[in-house]
């Protein structure tokens, strides 16, 4: 065989990666409960694509493989692209608006600068399509720290019951969601787990914003009505619809910039950032100091901290620049032997007012509550996880449990109990507020009623009174006083799927 053919026949093995995805994760299942353009909590399917096998993912060709080394990051992820194209006028759309806005095309390719090469290694390593490096494009603009109206949070958008499911931390003081291994971790375990179910990735794309359980239900929809099973023949929430041609929009402008007269900036084919272990908790501020970063920089890379310490037993990694990493190496040594740390975490043996916490611990409790977050006239409940200063028989660090599940729990220093009333006729919820010395707009807020909401006599609502002051009811020029319905159990409504 000649040295060309054996050259031909090698490169295109290179050129045919293995797609086959691995083993699905977990099934168990959680509901779905908020309307977020997120990863939604996890729903069993009512039916998955029918038409869904395991098949290979295929590469699409492209001139620039072989042996050469990718220049920069935009030039890997275009030869790692093994996504089928859409191709409608919702693409066309999103490419527009893209394109329409190079100012935010280009600060939005630039924050994602320090979390590409790590995600591109990812997915090569579990043989995913690199188009899906571009997804936080679509979910946050790779803003970790960005939250949703539905509380998802971190550059993949985790809703709270979804980041749970795949193990991402949430206590007081980190948030994992937004944790730049973790989450990563979590989102492509996410995404393989829902192509393994639909065998489809524009399906698995569109049940990571709508949610599993909605895309089966779609597709059963379809099948019993001798429809199409694709993403575009469904029938969706118009944010759903939007999801994958923005996706792809995205795709298109890095596969061809010059097209859309776009710019990408140059990021480089190398890590970025180096994980760095560390065994004692320390401050925040001292680590910034260490490594001799900006403060900003250390939060772009750890932005799960949530208080200015950083315990080692939860956190056992920092993520620093390169360069940076071997400078906090080399001065964490020299400070082996001094304090790193001036903030504990202390657990409230029982219910306080943190003016007594203060008092107890030796410290301002302005300080206290503006560190943890206290509001006036809340107490600290017993069993809550404070962070308070370092001193004393308080100088130690954290220990693993408290560290990964620390909570804090307040309750308001007047504490309420709920009663059950009827309204008169002609009665409206601000004539029976002030009636009960309560307000309308709490009124409608207990019962899940708008503020001008009409009722009729004899219907039942909820008030909230102090439970130590005894209420007092005014009575009707001739009438007697209603006999109040002992307090019932109100069961939470359930919450709207999308």
């Amino acid at each position: 065989m000649g040295l060309g053919m054996c050259l031909s026949l090698w490169l295109s093995g290179c050129a045919t990666p293995a797609g086959v995805p691995a083993a699905p994760a977990s099934t168990a299942s959680t509901t779905s409960t908020a309307n977020s353009p997120t990863a939604l909590p996890i729903e069993t399917p009512v039916a998955l694509n029918p038409l869904a096998t395991e098949r290979p993912v295929l590469l699409k060709p492209q001139s620039n493989l072989g042996l050469t080394p990718s220049i920069d990051i935009w030039e890997r992820i275009r030869r790692g692209f093994a996504m089928p194209d859409l191709d409608n006028d919702l693409v066309r759309n999103r490419e527009q608006w893209y394109a329409s806005r190079p100012d935010y095309m280009l600060r939005m390719t630039e924050r994602s600068r320090p979390y590409l090469f790590h995600i591109v290694e990812e997915l090569e390593r579990r043989k995913m399509p690199t188009e899906l490096a571009l997804l936080p494009f679509i979910e946050s603009a790779f803003n970790p720290q960005a939250v949703s109206s539905a509380n998802a949070a971190g550059m993949w958008q985790f809703m709270p019951a979804t980041g749970k499911y795949f193990d991402l931390k949430q206590n007081l003081f980190r948030d994992d969601r937004r944790d730049v291994l973790e989450s990563t971790r979590a989102a492509l375990d996410y995404l393989q787990k829902l192509y393994n179910m639909f065998g489809d990735w524009h399906l698995a794309l569109a049940a990571y914003n709508w949610g599993e359980g909605s895309v089966g239900r779609a597709l059963a929809r379809n099948k019993s009505q001798g429809k199409p099973l694709n993403y575009s023949d469904l029938s969706m929430p118009n944010e759903t619809r939007y999801y994958v041609p923005k996706l792809q929009a995205v795709k298109n402008i890095v596969a061809q910039p010059e097209a859309f007269n776009a710019q990408l900036p140059l990021i480089q084919n190398h890590p970025y950032f180096k994980s760095v272990p560390i065994e004692r908790d320390i401050d925040v501020a001292v680590a910034v100091k260490l490594a001799n970063v900006s403060l900003e920089v250390f939060k772009a890379l750890n932005p799960s901290m949530k208080r200015p310490v950083i315990l080692a037993a939860g956190t056992p990694q920092l993520l620093l620049p390169w360069d940076n990493a071997t400078v906090f190496e080399n001065n964490l040594q020299a400070h082996a032997n001094l304090p790193l740390a001036t903030w504990t975490a202390w657990q409230a043996p029982r219910t306080m007012k943190p003016e007594e916490v203060a008092q107890q611990l030796g410290m301002p409790v302005d300080q206290l509550r503006s560190v943890n977050g206290i509001p006036p006239k809340m107490m600290v409940k017993a069993g809550s996880t404070l962070l308070v200063h370092r001193k004393g028989p308080l100088d130690n660090d954290v220990k693993v449990q408290l560290a990964d599940n620390g909570q804090l729990s307040l309750a308001p220093e007047i504490v309420l109990k709920r009663i059950s009333v009827k309204a008169r006729k002609g009665d409206s919820l601000a004539s029976l507020a002030a009636r009960h010395g309560a307000t309308a707009a709490n009124m409608a807020a207990w019962n899940n009623l708008k503020i001008n909401s009409p009722l009729t006599a004899g219907q039942g609502l909820d008030i909230l009174v102090p439970s130590q002051a005894p209420r007092r009811v005014a009575k009707a020029p001739g009438k007697s006083p209603q006999r109040q319905a002992p307090a019932a159990k109100r069961q939470a409504p359930n919450k709207a799927k999308r």
